[in-house]
């Protein structure tokens, strides 16, 4: 006996899933998303965990062994990792340091959209000569060594955080411009969109209104996903000397510190190397959730 086919109902047939949804399902960037949020919520409440003051020197306590108690002067706690050359808790550092790589990290992402979605868009919307010089300037930043180009500007504009946001803001929105040019080229062929410009509409109205939103997919991802290169920039130029001005805490100054004592105390470099290595890793799973909750046929062609 032949089976009959089935046709397709309504409470068959698979539901269109949201990228919310879709989201949800990727434990591994829900997991990255879990991190992050620790890592805000822990830097923002810095001054209340932090067991002691993370620039408060003790010599006597120089290189102290995970779990030695602390004299009263430093807050009368623990060193639960330890402490650094001059007596520093690293646990408190280290909380400490996560406000500066977080708010590198967030800040120049932020300029960096800022700069590469107003390019991108004059870039792709109105074409010719003003897509060629802007498409000319990208390629020429292209052609230097993100590093070596940091660098180069850390020496010229000085260390400090100012500087250090400029920095990155400038070496990385040719990406993003890029990224966004291919989007309104594509975008700006639309029906809406040539009946919006038929009605009238403005060119930056058209461009704000009925462009970029369906374009904030993409936007969003690669500004994820940009988040943890400037925090690794940041801990390498502050590894260099050309980040934030000690004695402020930030990871890569601290892994610079302790880099001299790697065989006799390697805590002082291992645990703010850890704090990166997992604040990297977090949001890199949580910008590849994102990117296949936005675009899931992108996966599926990958796989």
């Amino acid at each position: 006996m032949i089976a009959k086919k089935e046709t397709p109902t309504a409470a068959t047939e698979p539901k269109a899933t949201t990228p919310w949804v879709r989201f949800r399902r990727n434990k591994l960037a829900v997991a990255g998303l879990v991190v992050i949020i620790g890592l805000v919520l822990l830097a923002i409440f810095a001054p209340w965990i932090a067991p002691a003051d993370p620039n408060r020197q003790d010599l006597l306590a120089k290189f102290a062994a995970p779990g030695t108690p602390m004299r009263a002067s430093m807050g009368g706690s623990t060193y639960l990792f330890g402490a650094d050359s001059l007596g520093r808790d690293l646990l408190s550092r280290t909380i400490w340091g996560a406000r500066i790589s977080l708010m590198v990290g967030v800040v120049s992402e932020t300029l960096i959209v800022l700069i590469g979605v107003t390019m991108g868009s004059l870039a792709g919307y109105y074409g010719r000569w003003v897509d060629q010089v802007i498409s000319r300037l990208c390629e020429i930043l292209f052609a230097f060594p993100d590093l070596l180009f940091a660098i180069a500007m850390m020496f010229a504009l000085g260390s400090g955080l100012l500087n250090l946001f400029i920095t990155l803001a400038v070496i990385s929105w040719a990406g993003m411009a890029r990224l966004v040019r291919s989007q309104v080229l594509q975008l700006k062929e639309r029906e809406y969109v040539q009946a919006a410009k038929a009605a009238g509409a403005k060119d930056w109205w058209v461009i704000l209104r009925h462009i970029l939103p369906n374009a904030i997919g993409p936007i969003i991802v690669s500004a994820t996903l940009g988040v943890p290169g400037a925090i690794m920039a940041e801990a390498s130029l502050s590894f260099l000397g050309l980040g934030v001005k000690p004695p402020t805490a930030t990871w890569g100054y601290m892994i610079y510190d302790g880099r001299q004592y790697l065989m006799s105390n390697p805590l002082v470099s291992v645990i703010p190397g850890v704090a990166v290595m997992l604040t990297v890793l977090a949001f890199n799973l949580f910008g590849d959730g994102l990117r296949d909750a936005f675009d899931p046929r992108a996966k599926q062609k990958g796989a």
